[in-house]
């Protein structure tokens, strides 16, 4: 019983039309989703990922009005994004014509990283990895070879990794595999893998008892998600998670995917959430995003919904 890997990150924005020009003007993935919060409905929830909208390729945003994320630790400190092994001078050129400021590119567990952080400070790491790719976005403003591949590997920060290493290796079924250096030099940073293993399916722990607990708000992440292809296996894990006596929301349906949340015991928000049915259940692939998507159950309240939503473009 596996997960197979990163299905979506989700972070948190206080300014929507900026992080869709970032996001989609600036490193060029596709808006494959525009809808909102489905808890929280004056909020838009926006996902970006690949030109089709593959699992394990989107991170996805909330738009609520909260002040800057303080950093610390019992948080989901770095979004790693794969890109192609040789695109990282690109990437580096790119972002400096831009203006946009980042880190050196510097070998990091094996790999050629470069660090970057959104207009709001969202931390982000595009990572070299031979993984395989997602589909390229045709009207993105990166050349096919350089775009964005998916996520991985998530970097979490805890104080202790006894409890929460307890949840990942008993709970998740994720193997600990190595070792390493924080960058930052704030401690270890220990490796867990999922499924065939690899950047797309890894979670890295980094244990920080030095730092204070960190607040969310904007630019800090809200959860990530892990993959399973579907209900069957989803209904599994719920009974799985149950059974350890984790408390969990149960079962929840999001129309585009179908999720379970729980917290590891550092309190940070896990989601496993289902390959399918996938973005296109509700409109054609060609021009998903670009209109308000709504699932069935707050099609009924679209006028009110949508008069209570800022332009975006």
């Amino acid at each position: 019983m596996q997960l197979t890997g990163i299905h979506h990150l989700t972070a948190i924005t206080a300014d929507a039309p900026g992080n869709n020009r970032f996001y989609t003007q600036t490193l060029g993935l596709r808006r494959v989703k525009k809808t909102v919060n489905q808890d929280d409905t004056s909020a838009y929830h926006l996902f970006f990922a690949d030109g089709a909208g593959s699992p394990g390729t989107d991170i996805t945003f909330f738009d609520w009005p909260a002040a800057p994320e303080r950093r610390g630790t019992q948080s989901i400190s770095r979004t790693g994004l794969r890109v192609a092994e040789d695109s990282l001078d690109y990437w580096a050129g790119r972002l400096a014509d831009l203006g946009v400021s980042t880190g050196r590119i510097v070998a990091l567990d094996g790999r050629a990283s470069l660090d970057v952080e959104d207009p709001e400070g969202q931390r982000l790491r595009l990572v070299a990895a031979p993984d395989p790719t997602g589909e390229p976005w045709a009207k993105s403003p990166v050349p096919d070879g350089h775009q964005i591949r998916g996520l991985g590997p998530i970097t979490i920060s805890v104080p202790d990794l006894a409890p929460t290493e307890a949840v990942l290796t008993q709970v998740m079924n994720m193997r600990r595999v190595r070792d390493y250096a924080s960058p930052d030099g704030a401690g270890q940073v220990h490796v867990f893998e999922m499924g065939e293993g690899g950047a797309a399916a890894e979670l890295h722990v980094a244990v920080q008892p030095g730092l204070p607990a960190a607040r969310q708000g904007a630019g800090g992440v809200h959860h990530v998600a892990f993959r399973v292809p579907g209900k069957p296996e989803l209904t599994a894990w719920a009974e799985r998670v149950a059974g350890f006596r984790v408390p969990n929301s149960g079962e929840v349906e999001r129309y585009y995917f179908r999720s379970l949340y729980f917290r590891e015991p550092a309190g940070n928000l896990f989601e496993i959430a289902t390959d399918d049915p996938g973005f296109d259940v509700d409109e054609p692939r060609e021009t998903m995003g670009e209109a308000l998507s709504l699932p069935p159950f707050l099609e009924g309240r679209r006028a009110r919904i949508e008069a209570g939503l800022k332009p975006l473009d």
